[in-house]
């Protein structure tokens, strides 16, 4: 499925989109709240400043997708796969990334207050001036905060 043909459903009010192959799709500045993104793959999608607002993300591969600038907020993110992931400045208030897999993600100033990270992986992760007020990091794996 193309970024164009996404848009073009999600407006027409489809919003389950489990399992899609969006692979490199180009969802620049995508409204997409409360869409269903369970196990689609978005490996390298352009979803900068799209807004993912209480979006189901559930073992999603979003693997290098760039989510620079994007609205994450409430976002439920259980087991997602974001290795590489470009997540600058990204809103991740109070989203759920439980056993997420953030190796070597770009989280810089990436807002995380109230997030739960439990048991995320952030190996080599880059959270210089992320904010983690608040956020649950039990188990979560390759945090460096001194």
């Amino acid at each position: 499925m193309t970024g164009k043909e996404f848009i073009e459903q999600y407006n027409e009010g489809r919003r389950d989109f489990s399992g899609a192959n969006l692979t490199g799709a180009d969802l620049f500045g995508a409204d997409l709240t409360y869409a269903n993104l369970t196990r689609a793959d978005l490996t390298y999608a352009n979803l900068t400043y799209a807004n993912l607002t209480f979006a189901n993300l559930t073992r999603a591969d979003l693997f290098g997708a760039n989510l620079t600038g994007a609205n994450l907020f409430g976002a439920y993110l259980f087991k997602v796969y974001l290795e590489k992931a470009n997540l600058t400045r990204a809103d991740l208030t109070e989203a759920n990334l439980t056993e997420a897999i953030l190796y070597g993600a770009n989280l810089f100033g990436a807002n995380l207050i109230y997030a739960n990270l439990t048991r995320a992986n952030l190996d080599k992760a880059n959270l210089d001036k992320a904010n983690l007020f608040g956020a649950y990091l039990i188990g979560a794996k390759g945090l460096d905060l001194s």
